[in-house]
């Protein structure tokens, strides 16, 4: 599975028809797709699909045909997010019309090739599973830690310096856990 880190465009046209399709990460899906909607008043329709991982590391997916007919929009859109094994991303794909219908054929290659160029363009991170992890560690360890972690490209987003000791909050992935693991034994 693999996921984006920051926001792809790519346009494609058909027979006049435009779409201008996205790439997101899902926690900018909800930002990007008002922006959207008020950066292209006139747009036809703004379509979206997303597939994203719960707390339980089940995939949920949705979609929307923002009007289009129905299966000619977002379930082309999703269906190329699940054959790219794509997650906790969004497609939204924004279409002006072109003067000349589709057809429901034209509007499932439009939007799902839109969602092809997007993708093309994009750059992808492996997803791995992260686990929560807290310690407490005395002040006179913290540079040592934080060498280690700047060192490994690990990001330290939480910690709470109490009167004698640190105490933080990581969320790693397994093979960090067994190189953290090693590094305490070393200390």
């Amino acid at each position: 599975m693999q996921l984006v880190t920051k926001t792809y465009s790519q346009r494609y046209e058909v027979k006049k028809s435009i779409f201008i399709s996205y790439l997101t990460p899902i926690s900018e899906f909800d930002s990007l797709i008002k922006s959207l909607k008020t950066e292209h008043p006139k747009a036809s329709h703004v379509v979206y699909a997303y597939r994203k991982l719960n707390e339980f590391d089940q995939i949920v997916e949705n979609s929307s045909d923002d009007g289009e007919p129905k299966g000619c929009a977002g379930a082309p859109t999703l269906s190329v997010l699940r054959g790219e094994e794509i997650i906790n991303s969004a497609l939204i794909t924004v279409r002006y019309f072109g003067g000349t219908k589709l057809g429901t054929g034209g509007m499932i290659r439009g939007y799902g090739s839109g969602a092809k160029e997007v993708i093309k363009s994009a750059e992808f991170k492996v997803y791995k599973k992260r686990f929560p992890i807290s310690f407490e560690i005395p002040y006179a360890l913290v540079n040592r830690y934080e060498h280690y972690f700047n060192h490994e490209g690990i990001t330290y987003p939480s910690r709470d310096f109490r009167a004698t000791t640190v105490l933080w909050e990581i969320d790693l992935t397994e093979e960090e856990i067994s190189k953290f693991k090693k590094f305490e034994q070393n200390l």
